[in-house]
């Protein structure tokens, strides 16, 4: 069955998974809104779409939504898209958003790693307890950092013979 994109935007389905989505991101500890805001991007069949359209869809306010898509880009779920000539703020998601996600996590962990590193440095002296706490903390950011990579090395090359598979 086909169904256009204008039908599509109205159906229920796909109303269903946002909000079905929107909840499970919130058990997960994020924001509803941004469950919604994702879950919309993800089952969106134009190749980006509005910050007024994203309010309009999910009757969020402007406020709402550009909070949300900032701190989604952030975390390297979506991305701006630039339309020449026009001044709207319009954002896409990747087709794959969860290894996107995971490269972003990665930055984040060596933004972490280095303030423990940043700590370290100032420190003074006979503070064994913090400087081992710091240390270890440090420690865990650099080893997760680079499990991250071959995570997403493994991902890509799952992902690839899946792919493979599928015929894509």
């Amino acid at each position: 069955m086909t169904i256009d994109d204008d039908a599509w935007e109205e159906d229920s389905r796909r109303a269903d998974f946002v909000e079905q989505f929107a909840l499970l991101r919130e058990l997960a500890g994020s924001p509803r809104m941004e469950g919604r805001v994702l879950g919309y991007l993800m089952v969106s069949n134009k190749p980006y779409v509005s910050s007024a359209e994203l309010a309009r869809a999910l009757s969020a306010s402007a406020g709402s939504i550009s909070s949300t898509t900032r701190r989604l880009i952030d975390l390297g779920f979506i991305a701006r898209h630039a339309v020449p000539g026009d001044r709207s703020h319009y954002f896409k998601v990747d087709d794959d958003v969860w290894g996107s996600f995971l490269a972003g996590e990665r930055r984040s962990l060596g933004k972490q790693r280095q303030i423990f590193e940043d700590m370290l440095a100032e420190l003074p002296d006979g503070m064994d307890g913090p400087r081992k706490r710091l240390r270890n903390a440090r420690n865990y950011m650099e080893w997760l950092a680079s499990y991250h990579r071959k995570m997403l090395a493994d991902w890509e090359e799952y992902k690839a013979k899946l792919d493979a598979e599928d015929g894509e």
